[in-house]
């Protein structure tokens, strides 16, 4: 095997427990490899936050690279998790975290290499009862026949109330059925079998059905208090290198901006901060129990921190003395004031990262980006002047009412950021500029305004590329851009319905795994299974879909009202933008958390 360490378990915080001691066993299974899942926030809170519950024990489960599947299979040893050595089989829970559609090959492979059924008819007993939760679990009806019950929204209140209701079935000997109808009456468990539904003709979704007492709808679960809930003192520090490496710091959840194509800042809303007392207290309990010499903190938009300069100077008051480097991700050109320039500058001095999204200023007004270029341009000059030479900046080819222009304005503002450095009377000796442009395809997302969108084929996203290429002229720029066969099949299983599960069943006994990883996808295999159960992938990836069609994900509330995303798709496709949040109230209908910022936008909801 190339990476024995994935599979050792062992490492400091990992927890031990004697199984006598223990009523309830959760295997906590993250469908990708050891060096992704760990690097996942999610997982992080939650197996630790499940560990403090008295006669649970949540262990770690991760997909294993073919290598290791390979001798599993050979041997004839089913799937096991990394703290007991036991097999997932013998546990009580079976959870998935669903972080992105490429993902769900690994599932089905998951739950195979353990023994488990696939479908959830065919699992007769309680245990092991399986279950999924996650961002891609807004739309789970892709994975509907294979999993028992989704949590959506969440998890930290919920998961408790779950493993909970099944310590007191399980000692009650009741069977799957019984629990699952208890289960359906937690806010936020959606039990796909409780849920008929019909078609038109035409295919499209007629109706979503609940009985056997499901809620027509079902509300996600969201955190009310960020300061009083649960945040792991400590984290499992892995033996070997993983995508990201360090302690991480939850600031605040959701996000005030609307971008139209982003899901996570629609489905994580309304926006709660933590304070920066806690946020400070946090960070350096986490970095003193894990030993770890750098610290992200981690959010959709740091810099959107309302707390953010008072938390920095609290910060750096400590991890400077510590030598503990601070990284602040996801920062936005508009509000990157002089002096956050500063504090960032005496803790590292790497590039600056950037996502204008769209290269001419009408397309960032359709995606209601709200930034300008001037603003893109003047924070790019104040980093070079503050020593930095590498800026690189994100960007979407085939985004909605997109033209060949725009995608000449991506090469033009990467040239004019060449030009701003250049043309500083004060840049770095001796040193050469590099812009890195990077490029994805735009995917249309349940809970967006452009859910209603259609995908760009494959060809058309082809000859973007192409012609993005050759507007560059410089080689102070360099280009990357994603897979565009990946990019669609993103497409099909985010707005896909319980018809594309044939597909994906399909495609996995024909080999597929590992979909993100561009060593084992294979785009001719999916279009086979496609072929053979009669789906026609286009259907749910390049279609326009009207403003009142059943979407396969409608009976699903996560707080975000169609009329609402209609209103905003229509503002697109008129270059008009809506402001932030902090500016004014749009009406989106999270407010009826009555949390965070729409508590103080809303004071009749107090």
């Amino acid at each position: 095997m190339q990476k024995p360490g994935r599979y050792c378990g062992g490492e400091p915080g990992s927890v031990m427990k004697n199984p006598a001691d223990v009523d309830v066993r959760f295997a906590f299974c993250f469908p990708d490899t050891y060096e992704v899942g760990m690097s996942h926030l999610g997982m992080k809170i939650l197996y630790a936050m499940q560990n403090d519950m008295p006669g649970v024990w949540c262990e770690r489960v991760f997909a294993p690279w073919p290598d290791m599947e390979q001798e599993l299979r050979a041997a004839g040893l089913l799937l096991f998790a990394l703290e007991s050595r036991d097999s997932v089989a013998q546990f009580d829970i079976v959870g998935f975290t669903l972080q992105y559609e490429l993902s769900f090959t690994n599932v089905l492979n998951m739950l195979d290499l353990a023994g488990i059924p696939l479908r959830a008819a065919d699992r007769k007993t309680l245990a092991p009862l399986v279950i999924a939760g996650g961002p891609c679990a807004c739309n789970p009806e892709p994975l509907a026949p294979f999993i028992d019950l989704f949590v959506l929204g969440e998890g930290e209140e919920v998961n408790c109330e779950l493993i909970e209701l099944y310590r007191q079935y399980k000692a009650q000997g009741a069977s799957r059925a019984e629990f699952l109808r208890q289960a359906a009456q937690i806010p936020g468990i959606y039990v796909p079998e409780l849920y008929d539904v019909a078609y038109h003709a035409d295919g499209t979704v007629a109706s979503v059905t609940a009985k056997d007492g499901a809620p027509a709808r079902v509300q996600k679960r969201i955190v009310r208090d960020l300061d009083g809930t649960y945040y792991p003192k400590t984290f499992v520090v892995p033996y070997i290198d993983i995508v990201h490496d360090r302690a991480v710091q939850e600031i605040y959840r959701g996000c005030i901006r609307g971008c139209r194509f982003c899901q996570a800042g629609y489905i994580y809303r309304p926006v709660r901060e933590k304070s920066a007392e806690t946020v400070n207290a946090q960070a350096r309990a986490l970095c003193e129990s894990t030993g770890y010499d750098e610290l992200s903190l981690s959010s959709l938009s740091t810099s959107d921190y309302t707390q953010l300069m008072p938390l920095l100077g609290s910060l750096l008051s400590w991890t400077e003395q510590q030598r503990v480097g601070l990284s602040l991700p996801s920062l936005r050109v508009d509000n990157f004031p002089e002096e956050l320039l500063e504090k960032i500058q005496t803790v590292k001095k790497a590039g600056l990262t950037f996502a204008p999204e769209a290269g001419t200023q009408r397309l960032r007004d359709a995606i209601n980006k709200n930034i300008t270029e001037q603003e893109i341009l003047d924070t790019c000059r104040r980093a070079f002047s503050g020593g930095y030479t590498s800026v690189k900046l994100y960007f979407m080819l085939g985004l909605p009412t997109e033209t060949m222009e725009d995608i000449e304005g991506i090469a033009a503002l990467g040239q004019k950021i060449v030009d701003a450095y250049y043309h500083l009377p004060d840049k770095p000796k001796g040193k050469a500029v590099n812009v890195s442009i990077s490029v994805s395809t735009f995917v249309p997302k349940p809970f967006t305004p452009f859910q209603f969108e259609p995908q760009d084929d494959r060809e058309t996203i082809l000859a973007k590329q192409k012609h993005l290429r050759e507007s560059i002229t410089t080689r102070k720029i360099s280009l990357s851009w994603h897979d565009a066969s990946t990019s669609f099949l993103e497409a099909v299983f985010a707005r896909g319905d319980r018809r594309v599960a044939e597909a994906l069943e399909a495609a996995w006994r024909k080999g597929a795994k590992f979909d993100g990883w561009g060593e084992f996808f294979s785009l001719d295999t999916w279009m086979e299974a496609f072929a053979d159960c009669g789906v026609d992938p286009a259907f749910y990836a390049n279609r326009r879909r009207a403003y009142d069609e059943v979407m396969p994900w409608d009976h699903l509330d996560y707080g975000i009202s169609k009329r609402f995303l209609a209103a905003q798709d229509r503002l697109a496709h008129e270059s008009r933008t809506t402001p932030n949040c902090r500016q004014s109230c749009a009406g989106c209908g999270a407010a009826v958390f009555g949390e965070g910022i729409c508590r103080e936008a809303h004071s009749d909801l107090v």
